[in-house]
């Protein structure tokens, strides 16, 4: 029997059911399901059905007890059972606080007797009764619906180490050679819809491309980048280095289709990629955070990149990214 309590489930349930049908003694029942004996007794007492008027139907049904234990807990919720602090919960999610900070802060100035966690206010925020308030706007990611608990899971073998920015030559990283790119997703406003953007520079030349996607999916966004880049000669598409976001995932899609490798920048390094979060910075001034990007079209962008490319750089001797690439696309890389 485990020393870590669990609640029945559904399954717990059914094979209960099954075993009080049997007249199976409690104590071989508890052994059965690997359970105290006294879990068996008080699962039995408060979750049987009883029927007052018809006796005969009475019984303890797997399905009919669930909803029974359910329903206890949806009562005996605690920010269900103690107005003043739901209110309390409800001004500081307004206010911003994430769930963690509220519970914390609650026990650190002992506002309240009652203790609540972070898992708590996240059931509060979600659950069904009271998913109308709409309070998971004020959550730092406001996802409608909650991501399962442990759903997130590590991207070692989706960005595996061989493609690791640490792996990368050193003629990429001194921007030696020609035809080395940075990638990135500018993302805006949800209200406005998917669409995004994918900009991308070459290394050496500071050269920007900019492509609009609809939406954030890996696979339209590999294929986007194909489609761009098909035109130019091999020596000027050779690799891309991108963060290590979900909508890079497909990035084996670019070996295959252009013949470029990826590099992954290590977990929150935005910095290794400092290229392309410049030029993010310089195309953040022309489309902020709240441009609706669906009313603008590629075109657009296409003219905006050749505003950003024909501007003299420092870095490149005051000369523009865009007479720095031609030359290196004439002189064969």
């Amino acid at each position: 029997m485990s020393r870590c309590y669990s609640q029945l489930t559904l399954a717990d349930r059914r094979r209960l059911h099954h075993l009080v049908e049997r007249k199976v003694p409690v104590n071989e029942v508890a052994r059965l399901l690997g359970r105290h004996r006294s879990t068996i007794y008080r699962e039995i007492r408060r979750n049987t059905f009883r029927d007052h008027e018809l006796p005969e139907y009475s019984g303890y049904f797997s399905t009919v007890a669930d909803d029974i234990a359910k329903e206890r807990r949806r009562r005996l919720r605690k920010l269900r059972r103690h107005p003043h602090l739901r209110r309390m919960v409800i001004e500081r999610l307004k206010a911003y606080w994430s769930p963690e900070q509220i519970a914390g802060r609650l026990l650190a100035d002992s506002v309240s007797l009652v203790r609540i966690c972070a898992e708590t206010i996240y059931r509060f925020i979600y659950g069904k009764e009271d998913y109308g308030l709409g309070l998971y706007r004020y959550l730092p990611e406001a996802r409608r619906k909650r991501r399962p608990r442990g759903s997130r899971k590590p991207r070692n073998s989706v960005f595996p180490a061989s493609h690791r920015i640490s792996q990368r030559p050193d003629f990429i990283d001194d921007r030696t050679q020609f035809g080395h790119w940075e990638g990135d997703l500018l993302i805006f406003e949800r209200d406005f819809g998917h669409a995004n953007l994918t900009s991308l520079v070459e290394r050496k030349s500071r050269y920007t491309v900019m492509i609009k996607n609809q939406s954030r999916h890996s696979r339209p966004i590999m294929d986007k980048i194909i489609e761009t880049f098909s035109p130019l000669p091999g020596f000027a598409r050779q690799s891309f280095t991108f963060d290590r976001g979900t909508e890079f995932a497909g990035f084996r899609a670019l070996e295959d289709g252009i013949g470029a490798r990826s590099w992954f920048c290590d977990p929150s390094a935005p910095w290794q990629k400092g290229a392309v979060e410049n030029a993010n910075k310089r195309i953040r001034r022309f489309m902020p955070g709240d441009t609706d990007l669906a009313e603008v079209p590629q075109s657009a962008l296409v003219q905006l990149a050749h505003h950003l490319n024909d501007l003299p750089r420092k870095c490149l001797g005051y000369k523009t990214p865009t007479e720095v690439f031609v030359a290196h696309l004439q002189e064969g890389g």
